[in-house]
């Protein structure tokens, strides 16, 4: 599965929110694409975002940026998991976006949780294939 994070800059995304994800299985078993992992420059989203099966989007902060990134992933009907530390306030017009919500605590949290949203999203991929195929 190719998956594109998207993010505010208003954190330390590298430490808190790439790290935990190359460090973690999900890694080896997907294709992500984090935008600023090698540089700060402004990152072409926009040409990404139609060749990817997933959107991850790190919602604890708000931008504007992340905001038009979300539109064109809506634009191009993707499926759309928001993600947020616990406790914090978040918009609740992501919610006109998607109704997958994650929040979490720490890390480990993050990765487990992100874990088994993605294993029940590659089930419920799987079984549709199988259903058409069989049709």
């Amino acid at each position: 599965m190719k998956i594109y994070v998207c993010h505010s800059s208003a954190f330390d995304y590298k430490e808190e929110l790439y790290k935990p994800i190359r460090n973690s299985k999900l890694n080896n078993e997907h294709e992500f694409i984090l935008p600023h992992e090698v540089s700060e420059q402004t990152f072409n989203s926009k040409e990404i975002i139609p060749h990817c099966d997933l959107i991850i989007s790190e919602v604890s902060y708000p931008s504007t940026g992340l905001g038009i990134e979300l539109g064109w992933a809506n634009k191009e009907d993707k499926k759309i998991l928001f993600i947020s530390k616990t406790g914090t306030p978040v918009a609740r017009s992501l919610k006109i976006l998607s109704s997958d919500f994650i929040e979490y605590t720490d890390y480990n949290d993050l990765i487990e949780k992100l874990t088994l949203f993605i294993n029940n999203l590659n089930t419920l991929y799987f079984e549709n294939e199988k259903a058409e195929l069989i049709s």
